[in-house]
Parts: structure tokens; sequence; C-alpha cells
């Protein structure tokens, strides 16, 4: 009987391609542990994914300026992918092929929910449509390193941008001072961009997103060029630094310019930044740091030793005085907390140099990644919902009794209600908010 047992299941196996094809899968995008916070799970729409690219013309070539002469001007162009609720026919699954890893020559495939190109899905009542979400990826990066979040969000009703900067990306990575000028502006001109094709009668965006309601997420370089574009210009030591690229050029974002004045954009609700770059570089002070008006969201790893804890992340939260602000912190992660996808398994292979594989540039030494994953999916989807959608309810897993997890008490009757002395986080089953802080300021009134 075992042995029959045995060969009806490999029967099965083989027979059944989705079966087969589901057990070999590696690489999956959208894994959900059974401990992950209640709003870490996928939404109710099914969603497509398509990629698209955008020009933002005659914009100065940083990587190729020299000092003395005039900057030579060029046509830059973005490769965006963009998830969105879609009809779907119940599929929930699907393929990213060709994306690099981070030695920029391995090409391996990830696996989602999203299908490509499929029919988007109109958002219910006139009129209405979905918010947008723009992700901005780290130096260097892609437009897949923080997919697993774009899908999520996508499922509960939001249209994500994800961009591939110019000059940043694992196959074509230049001088940084070229990410430090263009990542705000390619922030910005993305949101424009957009909003020019939702008005586009020919194309699939038209009436599917509403980008007066828009939020915007960043990593490490992407959360630098966040914390620009939602109103902190930066020093002028930060303008003397010595990116590689003519000396005063970041000056288009020095805080008090009038260029500087021009990139915030009030159709930005909200932002997410997460191990942003800049502050241990003393690229912002008070001054410019009280730019920020927009609700934000930090979010870190105690031992970020490229972004910095104290002296980095930490003194960016406390510094935005003029906003709404949350810090989330992962104890002990490095600078890779929350945001990249797991290391697909290519990158596990030693590079060859033989001394480092690609899979450092994904992990973290202390936590699991789909564990951040998901308790990032469960915060981004609160904050989101509170600040861009409005949703007192998604809200209300910000409101936390205390700031340090392991301090919650667990206190429920045999019949599951609480009991006056709980103080566990909401969302978070017993025994499994540990290793967290989210700490909350409010706007100052002086």
């Amino acid at each position: 009987m075992r042995s029959a047992a045995l060969a009806t299941f490999t029967l099965l196996a083989i027979t059944s391609p989705s079966l087969a094809q589901d057990m070999n899968h590696h690489n999956r995008i959208d894994l959900i542990r059974p401990d992950a916070p209640a709003l870490s799970k996928p939404g109710e729409h099914g969603i497509g994914v398509r990629t698209i690219e955008v020009t933002n013309k005659d914009q100065i070539d940083v990587s190729k300026a020299t000092a003395g002469q005039e900057p030579p001007r060029f046509d830059r162009k973005l490769t965006l992918e963009v998830w969105y609720p879609a009809e779907t026919q119940g599929s929930q699954s699907g393929a990213y092929s060709g994306v690099y890893l981070r030695d920029g020559k391995t090409q391996v495939t990830l696996y989602g929910k999203a299908v490509r190109d499929a029919q988007p899905k109109r958002a219910a009542g006139t009129g209405s449509s979905y918010p947008l979400v723009i992700i901005s990826h780290g130096y260097p990066g892609n437009r897949f390193l923080l997919s697993h979040l774009a899908e999520n969000l996508a499922t509960k009703g939001y249209v994500i941008a994800a961009i591939d900067h110019t000059d940043s990306t694992y196959t074509d990575q230049g001088k940084f001072g070229s990410t430090l000028i263009n990542r705000p502006l390619d922030q910005v001109f993305v949101l424009n961009a957009l909003d020019q094709l939702s008005k586009n009668n020919g194309h699939f965006l038209n009436g599917l997103v509403d980008v007066s309601q828009t939020g915007l997420i960043g990593y490490s370089m992407g959360g630098y060029g966040a914390v620009i574009t939602a109103g902190a210009g930066v020093t002028k030591e930060a303008v003397a630094y010595d990116s590689g690229v003519p000396a005063g050029m970041l000056s288009l974002h020095l805080a008090g310019s009038e260029t500087h004045k021009k990139l915030r954009d009030e159709r930005i609700k909200a932002v997410v930044a997460i191990a942003p770059w800049g502050m241990q570089r003393g690229f912002w002070n008070d001054q410019g740091l009280a730019g920020i008006t927009a609700p934000i969201l930090y979010v870190a790893g105690s031992k970020d030793d490229v972004s910095g804890y104290e002296k980095g992340v930490r003194t960016l939260y406390t510094g935005t005085v003029n906003a709404d602000r949350y810090l989330l912190t992962f104890e002990n992660a490095n600078h890779n907390a929350a945001a990249p996808i797991p290391a697909p398994v290519e990158s596990w292979q030693m590079m060859d140099s033989g001394n480092s594989t690609p899979f450092n540039h994904y992990a973290d030494p202390v936590w699991d990644t789909v564990r951040m994953n998901n308790i990032t999916q469960h915060f981004v989807t609160a904050f989101l919902g509170r600040y861009v959608k409005a949703d007192a309810e998604l809200g209300s897993y910000l409101d936390l009794p205390v700031e340090r997890a392991s301090d919650g008490v667990f206190a429920a009757n045999k019949d599951g209600s609480l009991k006056p002395e709980h103080t566990y986080w909401k969302g978070f089953a017993n025994r499994t908010a540990v290793g967290l802080i989210l700490e909350h300021k409010k706007r100052s009134t002086n």
C-alpha cells in the first residue's frame, strides 16, 4: 500500500504541471509566513503588471559633466514596472524573467502573483480610481528590489510604479553624484509622467490611477531622494561633498533654494523612507528637515552601518518636527532591514572573485528576510491606509500601547476577548511581536 501510494503521488507530481511547477519554484516574492502580522496578507484584488518607459527630455547628463564646461544634456529614459488591480480570472501566478542580480551579470526569474499585461480592473464607483505609490530603489538596485511590497500593495487597491533609476542600476551603475542629483528629480518626474498617462485615452492607466493621492517609498538612496522630495533641502556641506561630479552641482537641492522649493509636490500625501542614506554624512540639518510636512514613516535596522542609526535614521526622525512621523526599528538588523526581496537562490553562489556572494546584498545576518518583508507590508499597509486612503481602521494598527514590542502583555480570556491589561501590538499573534520598536511623534504645534 505504501509503495502504491508513493507511486500515485509521484505520478501526480509529474502529470500535474501546476503542482510540479509550484514545487520547483524558487525565488518567490509573495511569501507570507504563518506568523505574519494581520495586514501583511494580500488584499482582495487580482493584479496585473506591465513594463513601460518614460523619458525626461533635455536633462543634464550629470555623469558626463566636467568642471568649467557647460554640462551636456540628454533625454533621460526611465523604465518602470507598473502593478495594478486587474481582471485575472482567478489567476494568482506570474513570472519576472531576466531580472539581474547585484553582480550585474546573472539573470534570474522571480515568481509572484501578478499576471503580465492583465486587463485593468476599474475601481468601484463612478469616476473612482486607485491611489498611486512610487517605489525608488537603492544604489545600485533595480525596479524589482522591492517587488514583494509592490505586489502586496497592488492587491490592496493601489497602482504601483517602481523605477529603474538610470546610472544607478546593477547593469549601468554610474557616478554616485548622478544618483545624488537625479534621485528626487526622477521621483517627481515619474509622478508627472503618470499624471499625463492617466489622462491619455489610449493608455491602460487612463482613469485607473489617481495621482492626487500618492505615496512615495524609497530605500537607501531611494530613501535619500524621498527625504528631499518630501521637503528636506540639503546643507551646504552636502553640496560640497565629493561625489565624483563637478563641485556644486547638488546646489539644485540646497535648503531654501528656489529649485528645491519647486520640487515639493502636494500630491504626495505620505512618504516611507527605509534606511535613508545621508544624515550620517551631514546632508541635512534642523533647517532642512523642518521643510518636511507630509506624514513620514522611517524604517531602519538598529545596526545599520551604511546609513547609520543613532546619527542617521533616528536623527532624521527626531528632526522631522513639522510632520506626523513614525520610526519602525528592527533591533539588531543592518542596512538590508525590511526592503529587499528574499535573496534569489542563484545569489547564494560565489562570484567570480570567489570572496563574496550577491546574497549579502539582499540578506540580513540576524533577521529572516521574509519575516521582515511581512512586517513591512503590515506597517506600510497601515500607514498608507491612514494617510493616503484616509482609512481609520487601517490606521488604528499604528496606535500601539507600548513602543517596544517585547514590553507588550498578551492577556486574553478563554473566548478570545481581550482583558483590560492587554497591551500586545494589534495585528500580531501572541509571542510574534519581538525585536521591534515603533515610535510616533505628532507634528509640532509651536
